[in-house]
């Protein structure tokens, strides 16, 4: 059986990328709510319905597990999709647990960039709140990666500026990590890194959910012998057109080059 992997849009590829590392023989259904991209500005509940009508098409596709490899559909919805299937549903939150616990220096503080929805969100408050004793976490809404990303917009004269003048409200040097609470902003991994300190550390969750999904499967004795293929669908449609296909390609190459340089 296959693993769905779900996200508003592709974000969530760079979550697969990182699960097609330890995880290269299983199968794969990618699901993006390309109609209704961006999450971010949207209402609690309207994002909700888009959430639960896209998870009920992967379940219908039979998949053992699902990954909302999505923070803001993990803060709106995960609850009530562990509750309503009884495979594993596997969310993402930001990783704000290991940034917090390895700032040793208490005069630094720690970044989180999420989208506008999920810093609203209680579940990510209440992780700061539980986590964050020294109170040294601030947060920094960039919907506008989103909204890069989704158009394969990667050159540094575009995205560039966008960043240092959000970055701008903080003094940088006050910071010894960023965390990347949107799975789309990590497409942008490098770009953060020209506009910080070389030892600022730049994070996200993508490798921890995919070691997480990989001890669940483990548990579950359903580890397969696959061919790593993958399954792409635009808001309940399947890719089969080789310009579509071929922008998926250019993502994993984009991922690629920045795990290269790194």
């Amino acid at each position: 059986m296959k693993i769905g992997f779900f996200d508003s849009g592709i974000g969530g590829m760079t979550v697969l990328y990182d699960t097609l590392k330890i995880l290269p023989n299983e199968d794969y259904i990618y699901y993006a709510d390309t109609i209704n991209v961006p999450y971010g500005p949207k209402p609690k509940e309207e994002v909700k319905k888009y959430i639960l009508n896209a998870v009920d098409f992967i379940i219908k596709q039979g998949v053992k597990a699902v990954v909302i490899a999505c923070n803001t559909a993990t803060s709106v919805a995960i609850e009530e999709l562990r509750a309503k299937y009884d495979i594993p549903i596997i969310g993402m939150e930001p990783a704000v647990k290991p940034a917090v616990e390895n700032n040793k220096d208490l005069n630094k503080r720690v970044l989180v960039t999420a989208t506008e929805l999920t810093i609203k969100e209680e579940r990510l408050q209440n992780l700061i709140s539980k986590l964050d004793n020294e109170h040294v976490v601030d947060l920094l809404p960039l919907p506008g990666l989103v909204k890069f990303s989704e158009g394969l917009e990667f050159r540094d004269e575009i995205v560039l500026p966008y960043l240092k003048e959000q970055l701008s409200k903080y003094d940088m040097k006050n910071y010894e990590t960023i965390v990347l609470g949107c799975t789309h902003f990590s497409y942008y991994k490098d770009m953060f890194k020209k506009l910080v300190q070389p030892h600022v550390n730049i994070i996200d969750g993508n490798y921890g959910t995919a070691n997480n999904l990989k001890r669940i499967l483990k548990e579950m004795n359903s580890l397969n012998d696959g061919n790593g293929d993958i399954s792409f669908y635009n808001s309940g449609v399947k890719v089969e057109d080789k310009i579509e296909l071929a922008r998926y390609d250019k993502l994993f190459k984009r991922l690629h080059d920045i795990n290269e340089s790194n």
